[in-house]
């Protein structure tokens, strides 16, 4: 058996898709996405999309780069996907290594993984120096022939609007986004405030479905907002839904959910997930109330490098 690690070439897309279809199967991913995530990374982040080989055939990827937008210099990430007909080849294992020597040239003092909760994975990465910090759920909701909340009537001076309508001047989305990531819980903590960068790597992601992705305005401003991503084909994926500070216990939130999935379904989508921090009771409340069951948890590890 011959096992190497090397870096992604764009032939390599529809693989690493395929893994990445195989081990999460609740996020959502394609070829295009693959090569826009590796095409437009920016130089700062030192992005490498590892692709790990045994006997030329690809059974594993790992995508790592600097958070170099975090408050914090230093802090790093590393995420490695093995085919599950292909562990325990030492795929993982070599994959890992290769991201921290990387890393580490790359001036990272402490990279973060996430892991599945699961005891071969936490075995893993326990081994190799990582720690847990916090869990998060992944939650799926059958869109095929579970029951959806009708859409209420509209409260005065509010309207829902789409991303797409935005699309002359998407400034007003990211200014929202920035709000709402900010007040996420997460062991790294984020300076958003690179429009140009968002707009290069969130408003032009190929998942990001505008159409399916609500906006609610209140007297004509963002108040609340959830983002849609989708495989064009059957998933849906609730990338982020935020309510800005001013407008928080309207349930702004709900209305913004209810509005993107009855329009999903509508538009064909059977399956539904969305990914949130055990922490995070909120939104895990709100889910809860649409019917999303937890379908999977990971659990962040850290290690500190050097």
């Amino acid at each position: 058996m011959t096992l190497i690690v090397r870096d992604f070439r764009p032939e390599d897309a529809a693989a690493v898709s395929r893994i990445r279809r195989a081990t999460v199967p609740y996020m959502v991913t394609t070829p295009d996405a693959v090569r826009f995530g590796v095409g437009t990374a920016n130089p700062a982040k030192k992005y490498r999309l590892l692709i790990a080989e045994v006997d030329g055939e690809v059974v594993g990827t790992a995508h790592v780069g600097i958070a170099y937008d975090a408050s914090e210099p230093g802090q790093s990430y590393v995420t490695p996907h093995i085919h599950p007909d292909h562990r325990g080849t030492g795929a993982g294992g070599l994959l890992l290594r290769t991201a921290e020597e990387h890393l580490t040239v790359e001036g990272a003092l402490a990279v973060y993984a996430w892991v599945t909760d699961e005891p071969a994975s936490l075995s893993f990465a326990r081994k190799r120096g990582y720690l847990p910090t916090r869990p998060a759920h992944f939650q799926r909701l059958d869109l095929a022939n579970g029951p959806l909340p009708e859409l209420p009537e509209l409260p005065a001076g509010v309207e829902l609007r789409t991303a797409k309508d935005f699309e002359a001047d998407p400034r007003p989305l990211f200014q929202a986004d920035a709000e709402a990531t900010s007040d996420e819980p997460g062991d790294i903590s984020t300076d958003f405030d690179d429009y140009d960068d968002w707009v290069r790597h969130t408003w032009n992601d190929p998942l990001l479905d505008r159409e399916l992705t609500t906006v609610v305005l209140v007297d004509g401003e963002v108040a609340a907002y959830t983002a849609a991503l989708s495989d064009g084909e059957t998933r849906y994926v609730s990338g982020m839904t935020g309510t800005l500070r001013a407008h928080r216990g309207r349930g702004l939130a709900k209305l913004a959910k209810t509005d993107s999935l009855r329009r999903a379904r509508a538009a064909g989508h059977t399956e539904a997930f969305t990914n949130n921090d055990a922490d995070n009771g909120p939104m895990l409340a709100i889910n809860k109330w649409f019917g999303y069951e937890i379908c999977a948890t990971e659990v962040r590890h850290v290690r500190t490098l050097g």
